[in-house]
């Protein structure tokens, strides 16, 4: 029966005070600091353990209309405090166990710390990366574009050494770090950059830096739904920043800077500009991982990429074993799937063979003198290739085989056996690294360049492909210039694609101003080679008149005296140090 709310009219905006005759219905409160306590005997002693409660526990005051509280439904219930102990009898009693005779007290439940300790990650290992930028100008290649700063994360390993992302440090003119909680940023110096792996390696010779700091310890490869938190500075903030999540996929991945595919973890956590760098922890607090690149779509949402420790260990390796990076080595093939079962037949497979099929050979790989077109590839190093070009990685899971190649060293051999002509062989081969014809990095190095007669002569690369037609350049590029790039291969380890970049505005070269990255065939009948051969022919050469073929039938043609002569009018007109760079001269 429900009370008469006549004579309890409240007043707005107070809070009604409770009656004296009602329990508060609480979960625990410690009755060391209940506002409920009114006697000593009230009081019930608890482990000293302390117990973080998100919720506040202050009562908050506002406006509006208080909550109503129910009354009790029988008038003649005694009156009972809220100590601990009448709460435990009052549930008692209300579960048909209540015995007014006996005092009923129940000790309140603690916490069970298996689920309320989380190891917290080594964050004074984590460091923010300063670094000042001069990339080159490949447009103008015989100067530099105006410096620029970025900030990044790096976490500190074992040697006075740190980690953090190429990326980060591409074309660094300087490199300091700052430690988490300092006001001071240290000098470094950069050891080794893996382009491949977009992973590089610092140190900082101010022994200031290393004190108080511990070394990260590496875990092994996480599983499925195992629990990443990644820590770094992203943007948003000066202070450190930690996310969280878990690892949604593992596969071999497309790295954008090192335009490579492999090994890397796919995780839900939040990875920002400025997370670059930065560890990805374990529950354990063990690092699993660098953070490197974000999946920016209008269809997905927290996609982060990282790089996981056994390409990270690769790289230390490698480093430590050559004194500098040699790289992932390649098998230096291209391939086909075996699915289809009539392919296999007349590939001579029988039922139980599995393998797939080689398509084109690097003329550059050392397996170019082995291995032939259409030979089956059935196994490499004793694991068994799945037609769809897979091999088993864990339980339940499957992966390109390319991994596998990717455990190797540079110089390292591997057993291979195919499948030519019904014969089943085995071959041992030297791996090496992989040789582009259109090189993915100039690897710090200055653009090379040539000019004779305003003609500036230079060598296509992805960064000079970036460049001049921005970062959709897979879209916007000549249609040649991107079969050279996505299709051909180096006949050679010194070959180069040598394109005219553009043409200096004078006299001596009238009626040809409109010839832009224009592939160049041949100098006086004489295929180019690369950049430092058409130099050479050029600077030497006796005939009369300047030939180039250029692609689509075009030939450019100069009378030698006069073009050579031009050349020095036109190098001061646009203020250029010298007719070609430094690295043509040697």
């Amino acid at each position: 029966m429900q009370a008469d709310m006549g004579d309890n009219k409240q007043k707005r905006g107070r809070k009604p005070k409770a009656p004296a005759n009602e329990a508060m219905d609480f979960q625990y409160t410690n009755p060391a600091i209940s506002s409920n306590t009114t006697t000593i005997n009230d009081v019930v002693s608890v482990p000293t353990t302390e117990v973080v409660d998100t919720h506040d526990p202050a009562p908050r005051r506002g406006r509006g209309r208080p909550k109503k509280i129910e009354k009790h439904k029988e008038k003649s219930q005694p009156i009972i405090s809220a100590s601990p102990e009448f709460r435990s009898s009052r549930h008692a009693e209300q579960n048909g166990d209540y015995a007014p005779t006996a005092l009923i007290v129940e000790p309140p439940l603690m916490p069970k710390w298996e689920y309320v300790v989380k190891v917290v990650p080594s964050m004074g290992a984590v460091v923010k990366v300063f670094c000042v930028h001069t990339e080159p100008n490949f447009s103008l290649p015989w100067q530099r574009k105006r410096q620029y700063s970025s900030s990044s994360s790096g976490f500190i390993i074992g040697g006075r050494r740190v980690l953090t992302n190429a990326h980060s440090v591409e074309h660094y003119t300087q490199v300091k770090l700052k430690k988490r909680g300092s006001d001071t940023k240290y000098i470094a110096t950069v050891l080794a950059i893996g382009t491949e792996c977009d992973i590089a390696m610092l140190t900082v010779s101010n022994d200031e830096f290393w004190d108080g700091v511990s070394p990260v310890e590496f875990g092994d490869l996480p599983a499925l739904q195992d629990a990443v938190t990644v820590v770094g500075y992203p943007i948003g903030g000066d202070t450190i920043s930690v996310t969280s999540g878990v690892v949604s996929r593992i596969e071999i991945l497309s790295y954008v800077h090192g335009s490579t595919e492999l090994l890397g973890l796919q995780i839900d956590a939040a990875i920002n500009s400025g997370n670059s760098g930065g560890p990805a922890f374990n529950d354990k607090g063990n690092c699993v991982g660098i953070a490197f690149q974000s999946l920016k779509n209008e269809d997905v949402e927290n996609i982060g990429y990282v790089i996981p420790t056994p390409v990270i260990q690769h790289f230390i390796q490698d480093y430590e074993k050559n004194g500098a990076y040699t790289g992932f080595p390649v098998l230096g093939i291209e391939w086909q799937k075996m699915e289809n079962p009539d392919l296999r037949m007349s590939m001579g497979m029988v039922p139980d063979q599995k393998g797939v099929r080689i398509r084109r050979i690097e003329p550059t790989s050392p397996e170019s003198h082995v291995l032939k077109p259409s030979d089956v590839i059935l196994s490499f190093d004793g694991v068994n290739i799945a037609n769809d070009g897979t091999v088993p990685f864990r339980h339940g899971e499957r992966i390109g085989f390319s991994y596998l190649v990717s455990q190797k060293y540079t110089g390292n051999s591997a057993l291979v056996k195919v499948l030519r002509n019904s014969e089943i062989l085995e071959f041992n081969i030297k791996l090496a690294i992989h040789k582009r014809l259109i090189g993915a990095h100039i690897k710090g190095r200055p653009p090379s360049y040539y000019i004779i007669a305003g003609f500036v002569f230079t060598a296509v690369s992805v960064p000079y492909l970036r460049s001049e037609y921005g970062k959709e350049y897979e879209f916007d590029a000549p249609v040649k210039l991107l079969d050279k790039h996505l299709h051909a291969m180096a006949e050679s380890v010194d070959e180069q694609l040598v394109v005219v970049s553009q043409v200096l505005v004078a006299d001596i070269n009238i009626g040809y101003e409109e010839i832009v990255n224009t592939q160049v065939l041949a100098f006086n009948d004489k295929p180019v080679k690369n950049l430092k051969t058409l130099a050479s022919m050029v600077e030497s050469c006796d005939d009369e008149y300047l030939k180039f073929d250029l692609e689509y039938q075009q030939i450019v043609v100069l009378k030698n005296s006069t073009a050579k002569a031009a050349t020095l009018d036109i190098l001061t007109t646009h203020c250029i140090p010298s007719a070609m760079s430094d690295d043509l001269k040697t």
